[in-house]
């Protein structure tokens, strides 16, 4: 694979998350043309998101475990590759339906590898593959050092989104070394933006604060605040995902700050940035929110990522919390929920 995206075709899965709206973005501005699939009966409202309006980009729906008419993409739209971005994200709902979570998050990615090695196969095509991974997989990284986990460190998954992401993970590696497929993973650690929906803790807590400063809101209900995480920006995080499509060789990488910070730090960003001073009064405590397990510290080491492909991250935590803040306020005085100036720094 050489540097560089002019002229070739990437498809990106499950677009019109926020992940893959960010990537369809970046990838069209370099150079890429992107076609990105969405949920059967999802088109109609794709095509209406203000943020998926781009020359260059072509919407199709597609159900990842739709495994024919997978073949019959890859046979149509011939991508030089793919960026496997669908999957169902939420970790505290796997819970409620952990056998759709496995068969969607991972088995679905194994029949993608299998599709990919038939097309390839059939027509020489050698597409590269990335695969969204997650730090999920390794659980807690306590006791791996202070850099944390790598793209090598061990699978210790305690959610059933893990375990469906590890399956995923682990059948790229073997289909790499087993069939020289050209697939790599991306271990993800958490990464936020202003499209990320209000179901995840980060952006409830940001809406919160928003609708609190404007006197639409009294109580913010949270489960526990002292797990930590490696907060960075999923434009960042977009950014390498691009940069590990075009490299030269297949690898797996960490995307990551290297900084873990506790849910804490994020609450008490977000209040200062909303002119809330100590969140304390507004913050109540809910047992129904507290997981059955979950990862006390997650942090990664993102130096292969740096070294090899000269990624860095460019916003830090304060700022993507502040500009989560900001587009929240906005939202709640307006009313406008979607507007593509939101995506502006």
């Amino acid at each position: 694979m050489s540097p560089g995206g002019g002229g070739r075709t990437t498809l990106v899965t499950g677009v019109a998350g926020q992940d893959g709206v960010l990537l369809a973005r970046e990838l069209v501005r370099r150079g890429h043309r992107v076609v990105g699939t969405v949920e059967p009966g999802e088109l109609v409202a794709a095509q209406g998101s203000p943020y998926l309006a781009l020359d260059g980009l072509h919407l199709v729906e597609h159900d990842l475990r739709d495994t024919e008419g997978l073949a019959r993409l890859l046979a149509s739209e011939r991508p030089s590759g793919v960026v496997n971005l669908a999957a169902l994200s939420s970790v505290g709902a796997s819970w409620a339906d952990p056998g759709t979570v496995l068969e969607v998050n991972g088995a679905a990615v194994l029949r993608l590898l299998e599709a990919l090695r038939a097309h390839r196969d059939a027509t020489g095509d050698d597409v590269r593959l990335v695969q969204a991974s997650t730090a999920e997989v390794h659980g807690s990284t306590t006791g791996l050092g202070p850099q944390g986990a790598d793209a090598d460190a061990p699978h210790r998954p305690r959610n059933p989104y893990a375990l469906a992401k590890s399956l995923a993970h682990q059948a790229v590696v073997t289909w790499r070394e087993a069939y020289a497929l050209d697939a790599c993973n991306v271990v993800l650690h958490n990464h936020e933006s202003v499209l990320r929906p209000p179901r995840f803790v980060t952006r409830k807590i940001t809406r919160a604060a928003a609708e609190i400063a404007l006197g639409e809101r009294e109580v913010l209900e949270l489960g526990p605040l002292v797990v930590h995480r490696d907060w960075g920006a999923a434009e960042d995080t977009v950014r390498a995902m691009a940069l590990v499509l075009e490299a030269d060789e297949p690898r797996d990488y960490v995307v990551a700050t290297g900084i873990a910070r506790p849910l804490s730090d994020w609450l008490v960003t977000a209040f200062a940035a909303a002119g809330l001073g100590d969140p304390a009064p507004w913050v109540r405590q809910d047992p129904a929110l507290v997981r059955p397990t979950d990862a006390d510290q997650q942090v990664g080491d993102a130096s292969r990522l740096r070294a090899e492909l000269g990624w860095a991250p460019e916003r830090t935590f304060d700022a993507v919390v502040r500009r989560m803040v900001e587009v929240d306020l906005e939202r709640v005085r307006t009313g406008v929920e979607e507007d593509v100036r939101y995506l502006a720094w």
